[in-house]
Formats: structure tokens, sequence, C-alpha cells
């Protein structure tokens, strides 16, 4: 989905290259537009042959690839609100706090979590044992900082045609 113009997916990888972090993006075998949409990008694109298990299988194939010691952020590609400040902001915290506390966006006035997240390193690899669609919910519980933004655009995720006509009404965000 376009916003100004530029593919989401495009983005959002634009975003978290701004962190100067290394950029990771996983993919389901094929779907050339999204591959397309990423083209001349600083980042690795990975082929998740078992996607259609749901984000498990994207965590699992992503903690094989973590250095020893290296950390984890994550950044959901449908959550349109988050800018490169936004996760500036929530990797600025994680760092201070010695990287040993997972810490992720949320917004005013709730306990949802949101993205981005960033996990200590051997959290992020418990995160290769999971399976379905939960993204490590019950694992991460209690044990996350929530940096609450004024607004909603760290939980607000667009799903259907449906949510992206209500965010761009709201928003006033061309194509």
């Amino acid at each position: 989905e376009p916003i100004g113009g530029v593919p989401l997916l495009r983005r959002q990888a634009l975003a978290a290259l701004t962190t100067g972090c290394p950029v990771l993006v996983t993919l389901p075998e094929g779907n050339e537009p999204r591959r397309a949409a990423l083209e001349g990008l600083a980042l690795h694109v990975e082929t998740v042959p078992d996607a259609t298990e749901g984000m498990a299988a994207s965590l699992r194939h992503i903690t094989r690839q973590l250095s020893p010691g290296q950390s984890l952020g994550l950044l959901l590609p449908d959550v349109p609100g988050i800018s490169a400040g936004d996760i500036l902001t929530i990797l600025d915290t994680f760092r201070a706090e010695g990287e040993t506390r997972p810490t992720r966006a949320g917004a005013k006035g709730s306990d949802i979590p949101g993205t981005p997240l960033f996990l200590p390193h051997d959290l992020a690899r418990s995160l290769g044992t999971l399976t379905g669609d939960d993204g490590g919910r019950a694992l991460l519980k209690g044990k996350t900082r929530l940096l609450r933004f004024p607004d909603d655009r760290a939980i607000r995720d667009l799903d259907t045609p449906e949510d992206w006509a209500a965010w761009r009404a709201e928003t006033n965000t061309p194509d």
C-alpha cells in the first residue's frame, strides 16, 4: 500500500535504516512486488519458506541470523504511523538501559504492546522456539518496558482495505 507514492514496506525499511543497525526483511517465497519495493536499499531480504504459519516462522528465521550477543529490533510493516524518529526513541531507551530489558512502543492510556520492539540477545534467541502467529506475547509478558506515545501510532496496524481507508481519512494521508 503506498503512502505519498512510496510503498509502506519501503518506507518502513528506510526508517529502520536510519538507526545504522543492520536491517533484515523477511518475506514469503515469491512475492515479487514486495521484493521490488525494497530494491536498491542497503538491507538483506530473507525468504521464509514456512511463512504461511505466521509471525513465529519469521521470528524463528531471524533468530538464527543473530550473531553472538547481538540484540534484535522488530518493526512490523503494517504500522504506518511509526517514523524513523520513533524507532530511534525506542532504540535510544533500550541502549541507555544497557540492552538488558525488552523495550517497545505503546499508546498513551493503553497497555497494548506495539512496535518497534527491541530485545536483548538471550530473550531474542528464545523466540526461535515459537509456533503460530503469537509473536512471543506470552514470552514477553511482564518483562517489557513500554514507552507510550501520545497517540495510537505504535499499535495501529492496517490489515484490511477498510483499515486503510479509515486511517487515510483520519490522517489526511495521500496514496
